[in-house]
């Protein structure tokens, strides 16, 4: 890997991540089309630190004031609804953890191909716009509870599958229930600090555990990069999530698909 391919991986994971759109999706046609290897692990984990940390620190008021209420629950037994917040993001993380645990070989085995990878771009695609489109958008965040937290929680789960896309899923899965758009965003992004955090663990154990040498420029560069394109393309969804629905990232996604499945079949 050189400094330009790397800022380019990293550009595109930090952009991809939390849009609707598919990072897995977006990461694959640089390496068919241009026939780049895989990043590699540790690039990988670098890149996960990035986006943990422009998220973080994006929704670092919010982040505080629920784990603030959160802890000081836990002494005083009093609810409020930054608290209550809290238990609902433990609680829709809950499934995609065990998911992982219990699935990890089995997707890592039998549905890391190509064809799983267009076909899920493909159907959570048009199921994102159909949603969109149809569903009505009246609830917050403060009407979240457990039924609502459990489902977001099963499709978080299901994103494990590659091209499913983890935010397109959950704020499809937050739509379909009623929430607004930009509460919908604002919910799989609060969920996505744990998951991403989770998974970034998870490398970083298999790089200690690996002999692989690790090139710590190209890592910080990935980091780096990620950290800004992650921050700039939240502030951007959150900015415009409202007026313009998510459609056009539906339509993308169609597109999108179709181009892999051209890929494929070439």
């Amino acid at each position: 890997m050189d400094s330009l391919r790397a800022v380019i991986l990293a550009a595109i994971q930090g952009l991809t991540e939390f849009l609707p759109v598919s990072s897995s999706g977006h990461l694959v046609l640089p390496q068919t089309l241009l026939g780049w290897e895989d990043q590699g692990l540790a690039f990988d984990v670098a890149v996960h630190v990035g986006s943990l940390l422009a998220v973080l620190w994006y929704f670092r008021s919010e982040v505080m004031a629920i784990l603030g209420d959160w802890f000081g629950s836990l002494a005083s037994r009093q609810q409020t609804e930054n608290s209550r917040l809290g238990w609902m993001v433990i609680v829709a993380t809950i499934p995609a953890v065990l998911a992982g645990l219990i699935f990890n070989d089995f997707i890592e085995e039998h549905l890391r191909s190509g064809y799983v990878l267009a076909t899920t771009t493909l159907v959570f695609g048009v199921l994102l716009g159909v949603v969109d489109r149809y569903a009505k958008h009246g609830k917050q965040l403060a009407d979240i509870g457990l039924r609502i937290a459990i489902i977001v929680g099963i499709a978080q789960a299901i994103a494990l599958i590659p091209g499913t896309s983890r935010s397109g899923i959950t704020i499809t899965a937050a739509l379909m229930l009623g929430l607004n758009r930009s509460d919908s965003a604002r919910f799989s992004f609060l969920l996505s600090m744990p998951i991403i955090a989770a998974a970034g663990s998870y490398k970083l154990l298999e790089l200690i555990e690996s002999s692989d040498p690790v090139a710590w420029n190209y890592l910080a560069i990935g980091a780096g990069v990620s950290a800004i394109t992650a921050y700039a393309c939240i502030h951007l969804f959150m900015s415009w999530v409202e007026r313009m629905g998510m459609m056009p990232f539906a339509i993308y996604r169609v597109l999108l698909a179709g181009l892999l499945f051209a890929v494929l079949a070439s």
